[in-house]
């Protein structure tokens, strides 16, 4: 990884005494670059049964499920090309220079009508490829695997347990044993093992970059799979006081919402140094962009919430391959 300045990245060096020290010659060394703890696997092997209870143990993640279907698709939506290169002038869609408020009331209902039209009428005709990396019991991969512009799933997890939980549940629906029954799969493999030649539409990494040894690995792994103009959506922690009281002092040993373990704040990663090392230090910057960072909040007596602020606590983050 490259160092810029005089600052170097927390895909480099999370903290300055932090074993998570990541350079080639050490990821090679590794068992698996982008494995979890014996520790944490065994967690997260101890949850399996317990994942598709929305009253259980991961309730917390079933709540999420929400915003992460809503930030994905509105991600999407919102930066389709409505104006593809070689569309007939009389066919194109007008898209204002300036802010759409600013016009008549009547004027900007039409835009936005004739603005969603073609969106719809992209998306219906798309059918993009999804990998869910880290994918656990599937419950974001079962709600990709939904979506009607999407082709096809594959969850990816290194636990056998968990991932035999996904199957399970899998089989209980008809939509995927009856319907489409090779829209969704499930794979025991890490994103490295994967066929370089295997790229997808979307690649999305979910409560899992602060889980993992090397999260630099993982998010470069993850980059050199995404096709151009696909994207890579990963939502993880920022390592801060308010994520540690929220997350682990009050989710864990408070409200209890969280089983306890789940959650180390020395593996958090602040989202502006993600945004760094993808515009700075990463090694081909200009490949690759941040489009788009919300924060999110758990409210217990309403559920999680998007924030103004990707600074604090939890965030979502989408990354756009531009070339």
């Amino acid at each position: 990884m490259k160092v810029a300045g005089s600052s170097i990245s927390v895909f480099n060096q999370v903290y300055r005494s932090s074993i998570r020290l990541y350079s080639a010659s050490t990821a090679q060394n590794a068992l698996k670059n982008t494995s979890i703890t014996a520790e944490e696997m065994s967690h997260f092997n101890a949850l399996a049964s317990s994942w598709w209870d929305v009253e259980g143990p991961q309730r917390i993640l079933h709540k999420m499920n929400l915003l992460r279907m809503d930030f994905i698709h509105s991600t999407i939506r919102d930066h389709l090309k409505l104006n593809k290169p070689g569309t007939p002038i009389e066919d194109e869609i007008y898209i204002p220079p300036y802010g759409i408020d600013l016009l008549p009331k009547e004027i900007k209902t039409r835009i936005v009508a004739e603005q969603e039209s073609r969106r719809n009428e992209i998306l219906k005709k798309s059918s993009l490829k999804a990998l869910d990396v880290g994918c656990g019991g599937g419950i974001l991969s079962e709600s990709l695997a939904r979506l009607p512009f999407i082709g096809s799933v594959k969850g990816i997890d290194l636990s056998n347990e968990v991932l035999e939980a996904a199957k399970m549940h899998r089989k209980k629906d008809p939509f995927f044993t009856s319907m489409h029954p090779k829209k969704l799969q499930y794979e025991l493999t890490a994103i490295e093992d994967l066929s370089k030649g295997e790229n997808y539409d979307i690649i999305t990494m979910f409560e899992m970059l602060e889980h993992v040894t090397y999260p630099a690995k993982v998010l470069e792994e993850a980059l050199s799979r995404v096709k151009v103009g696909g994207w890579v959506f990963i939502s993880t922690i920022n390592r801060d006081f308010i994520s540690w009281f929220t997350t682990i002092f009050m989710g864990e040993h408070v409200l209890r919402i969280v089983p306890v373990g789940t959650h180390n704040l020395e593996k958090y990663i602040d989202q502006t140094e993600i945004k760094d090392w993808i515009e700075k230090d990463h090694e081909t910057p200009k490949s690759f962009k941040v489009m788009k960072s919300s924060g999110c909040i758990y409210l217990p007596a309403y559920g999680w919430k998007f924030t103004s602020n990707p600074d604090v606590g939890n965030y979502f983050m989408a990354i756009q391959r531009q070339s």
